[in-house]
């Protein structure tokens, strides 16, 4: 029987048992934890970012006088279309996304979060672009996924530590990294289909968008042909590399860092909205586990020797006063 159970398996059998390993097999969520924390972060900026712009995008007398009736597209306006409950729907956003980022009952907040995204969104589509689907399909995936298993107060109140982790299921996490591999391969496949980048000239015609631009590029950048089929292939090449190479341990940070200064360079170019920060939240679903738990347990010991620190610079004045009180 022993030399049964120490047969290896058959290929099918290997296959399955990594499938399920892959999605399942337990292990300290740390990761789930940060990008709670990045995507949170993403959402308070967001939410501030159309305020201002409430009564022109979602109100009675904006672009969009009332919701779409469209069963598709539902949103909680449908049940109270009234300027006030634009306003309310905006504030709970804003509380629920700050909930959500330091993990103050981390369930209730995220799925608020992805009512109320998916709302707004859907209350005003012109409003928003690819970059803000993005931000609803990733609020979906944290609001089924248990992102209070690590790196909160749900955390604390259960451990009494912030950083700490549970041991669960990653297959959330997983969910998060297909998406990227999703968002870069599709994009290929979308620009590949058209014109423009075929040609090499897609950059050159981005950089020209006046109304779009925050930093516009140099004229000899724009008009060289060159540097143009270089920056426009380039691209193309890169969200192939990152789509697919990202799953290899050894070129997952170099492709991810090619990724990062790429979309940094866009969004100090461009105004391309949330794009890049919810395209940075899934970069961190490929931070190491292992990077995380050092840094946590870094951060555990810099809180142990400031509160040694601080106990000891309190005794010595309890002493003293102590002292003072039994001389006199």
């Amino acid at each position: 029987m022993t030399a049964s159970a120490q047969r290896p398996q058959p290929p099918p059998g290997r296959v399955i048992t990594a499938w399920r390993n892959f999605w399942f097999r337990p292990e300290g969520v740390e990761v789930l934890g940060l990008i709670r924390i990045a995507f949170g972060a993403l959402i308070i900026g967001w939410t501030l970012s159309f305020f201002t712009d409430l009564p022109d995008l979602f109100g009675r007398k904006g672009v969009v006088p009332l919701p779409s009736s469209d069963p598709h597209m539902w949103t909680v306006f449908q049940l109270w279309p009234d300027d006030r409950a634009v306003l309310v729907g905006w504030l709970l956003l804003l509380i629920s996304a700050i909930a959500m980022t330091i993990g103050w009952h981390t369930r209730i907040a995220s799925i608020a979060v992805w009512i109320l995204v998916i709302s707004f969104q859907h209350r005003d589509p012109n409003a928003f672009n690819a970059g803000d689907v993005l931000v609803r399909i990733e609020a979906l995936c944290l609001a089924l996924a248990p992102s209070g298993a690590a790196l909160s107060l749900d955390q604390r109140r259960r451990t009494g530590r912030f950083w700490s982790a549970q041991v669960r299921a990653p297959w959330a996490i997983r969910l998060l990294q297909l998406q990227l591999s999703i968002v870069y391969l599709a994009s290929v496949r979308w620009k590949l289909a058209g014109t423009t980048w075929p040609e090499g000239t897609a950059v050159s015609y981005a950089l020209r968008l006046r109304d779009m631009l925050v930093l516009p590029a140099p004229q000899w950048f724009i008009h060289s042909a060159l540097l143009i089929n270089v920056a426009t292939w380039g691209a193309l090449a890169l969200e192939l590399a990152i789509g697919t190479l990202v799953w290899n341990r050894r070129l997952r940070p170099w492709v991810l860092g090619a990724g990062a200064l790429m979309h940094t360079s866009i969004l100090l170019t461009m105004g391309v909205g949330f794009f890049t920060p919810a395209v940075f939240v899934l970069y961190c679903a490929f931070v190491s586990p292992e990077f995380l738990r050092r840094v946590t347990s870094q951060r555990l010991r810099m809180f142990r020797r400031s509160a040694i620190s601080s106990s000891d610079a309190v005794c010595p004045d309890t002493a003293d006063e102590e002292h003072s009180v039994s001389i006199s």
